[in-house]
């Protein structure tokens, strides 16, 4: 029965910088917040594992033997941090290669799901309890192949490209840090708690209590009405109610004819002013047109005493005729507009 669960990582720009093809240990540099992740992930159980494509040995790149050296480098700067990684798996080989002895397919090969099987049967690992994490879609399709649930990490400075054939990831993320909250969150570290008993109450039966039956009221009394006599009225009485009906009348309809008045006058007021306001306008519009066309008048002035300063033909005196028309014509705009803000 499979009882360890893991993080398979990959290597290059997933826990450490990715400068091309690594060809020495004095290159590994660990990215921010990978060994602070890694112990994290250690102490909810997790066993962390490398799984890493290394073509650079069948392109003659880099050696077996510097790859180890770079792997140890790997390991002694998380160890520096109090972090550490369980193994590290990789595939030399490429179909590509120039290195006779690793150039062909594999199925050690991402995303060919080899490595992480490997280290399953090796290590003891739960497939389903356990995530592949990486940069690129390649990774996912890793994770997938092999069972497992899976997180893409997408730098925002650089996004992985995604192929019309790339599966979707679980989870993404834009940095290690992300990643362990979302395994804190999803993964299967936390135990379930037991649900709580059931607890039952005994219910202790109330008598109830008896009803005090209400006072009786004492008997009523006999209720005597008085009767007042109706006086006769007079016919003083009379006319002196009709005279103040006839007042009343009056006093409501004299309100109704004072607002009508008031109506009219309103009305005839607002109509004045709208015709006063219909004159203004039309005395500022004139006002308005002939300052306008005054001062295009200057314009036109201005440009022709320029066009006779630059042609050599022209005399200075004709320059001079052409900047006083300039003149006499802005001081008729200037009177124009003193006109209308009198008015």
């Amino acid at each position: 029965m499979m009882s360890n669960k893991a993080i398979f990582f990959d290597r290059d720009n997933t826990l450490i910088e990715d400068p091309g093809y690594i060809s020495s240990p004095d290159q590994v540099k660990l990215l921010p917040g990978v060994p602070a992740a890694l112990i994290q992930l250690k102490k909810m159980g997790y066993k962390l594992v490398i799984i890493s494509n290394q073509s650079a040995v069948a392109r003659g790149i880099v050696t077996i033997k510097t790859l180890k050296e770079i792997h140890s480098e790997l390991r002694r700067q998380l160890a520096q941090e109090g972090a550490f990684i369980d193994k590290v798996y990789y595939c030399p080989y490429h179909p590509d290669g120039v290195v006779k002895k690793y150039r062909r397919e594999s199925d050690l090969r991402k995303p060919n799901p080899g490595m992480i099987l490997m280290a399953a049967d090796e290590m003891n690992i739960d497939l389903k309890q356990s995530w592949m994490v990486g940069d690129r879609y390649r990774d996912v399709r890793t994770g997938i192949n092999a069972g497992c649930r899976t997180i893409l990490i997408s730098f925002p400075a650089h996004p992985p490209e995604k192929g019309p054939d790339d599966p979707q990831p679980d989870r993404k993320a834009v940095n290690i840090k992300e990643v362990v909250n979302i395994i804190k969150m999803y993964g299967d570290h936390k135990a379930t708690p037991a649900p709580a008993a059931k607890t039952t109450t005994r219910k202790i039966p109330v008598e109830p209590k008896p009803e005090k039956s209400p006072p009786k009221p004492p008997p009523a009394e006999p209720v005597v009405q008085a009767v007042r006599p109706v006086e006769p009225v007079s016919n003083k009485q009379k006319q002196k109610q009709k005279q103040q009906q006839k007042q009343e009348q009056q006093q409501k309809q004299e309100p109704i004819i004072g607002d009508k008045t008031h109506k009219l006058l309103e009305e005839i007021g607002s109509h004045f002013r709208t015709a006063k306001r219909a004159e203004m306008y039309n005395e500022f519009l004139l006002s308005k047109v002939a300052a306008g066309a005054a001062q295009v008048i200057v314009v036109v002035c201005l440009l022709i005493s320029l066009w006779f300063l630059m042609d050599p033909v022209r005399s200075i005196a004709e320059v001079q005729t052409a900047v006083a028309y300039a003149i006499v014509f802005q001081l008729m705009t200037i009177s124009f507009w003193l006109m209308q803000s009198r008015k």
